[in-house]
C-alpha cells in the first residue's frame, strides 16, 4: 500500500493525521473488499489552495472542504472486477492500484468540525472517506446513489469506531 502524503497547511490539525490518514484509507479499502494494494494521495492545504485547484480543475473559484481526483471509472461504484482489463489501471513498477488524488482543506476541517459539533478526528476521517469513495466509483448526484454512498460512509465510519 502507497500512501503519499503533502501537508502543506495543517493548522489546527492538532492530532496524528498521518496515522488517521492510512487507517481511514485501509478502513474504507477493507470495507469495499478491494481486492488489490493500492495508491493514494492526499494533499492537505488551506483554503486558498484548494479554491486555486477547484478553480483551475473545476472552473469554480471557490474554496471547498475536499476534492477527489480518480484515476479510473468504476461503471459499478467499488466494484473492482474490470479493472486488470483497463490499460493504466495499475503502477507498472508495484502493481499497486492507481485510485487517485485527495486533497483536502484543513481549514474546512476545522471550521465544519466546529459547525457540526465534533471532533477534528471525526470530520478529517468523514472527508477521507467521502473522497475514497468518490476515488472508488461513488457518486451522489442522483437520489439513490446519495443514499448508497451515505449509507458506505455510515458503515466505514463505523468500523474505524468514530461516530458523531
Amino acid at each position: 500500500m502507497t500512501y503519499s502524503l503533502d501537508a502543506e497547511y495543517t493548522t489546527g490539525l492538532d492530532f496524528d493525521y498521518e496515522a488517521l490518514y492510512r487507517k481511514t484509507v485501509d478502513a474504507t479499502l477493507a470495507c469495499l473488499q478491494c481486492p488489490y494494494d493500492a495508491s493514494v494521495s492526499l494533499l492537505i492545504t488551506d483554503d486558498e489552495g484548494i479554491r486555486e485547484i477547484n478553480r483551475d480543475t473545476r472552473e469554480l473559484d471557490s474554496a471547498t472542504d475536499v476534492l477527489s481526483f480518480p484515476m479510473n471509472t468504476f461503471e459499478v461504484p467499488g466494484d473492482f472486477s474490470h479493472l486488470e482489463e483497463t490499460e493504466d489501471a495499475f503502477d507498472p513498477d508495484t502493481g499497486e492500484l492507481l485510485l487517485g488524488d485527495i486533497v483536502l482543506s484543513a481549514e474546512h476541517v476545522v471550521k465544519q468540525a466546529a459547525e457540526y459539533g465534533h471532533s477534528l478526528q471525526r470530520e478529517y476521517a468523514f472527508l477521507i472517506t467521502h473522497s475514497m469513495l468518490h476515488l472508488t466509483g461513488f457518486d451522489h448526484m442522483e437520489e439513490s446513489d446519495r443514499n448508497r454512498m451515505e449509507e458506505e460512509q455510515r458503515s466505514i465510519m463505523q468500523t474505524l469506531r468514530i461516530l458523531r
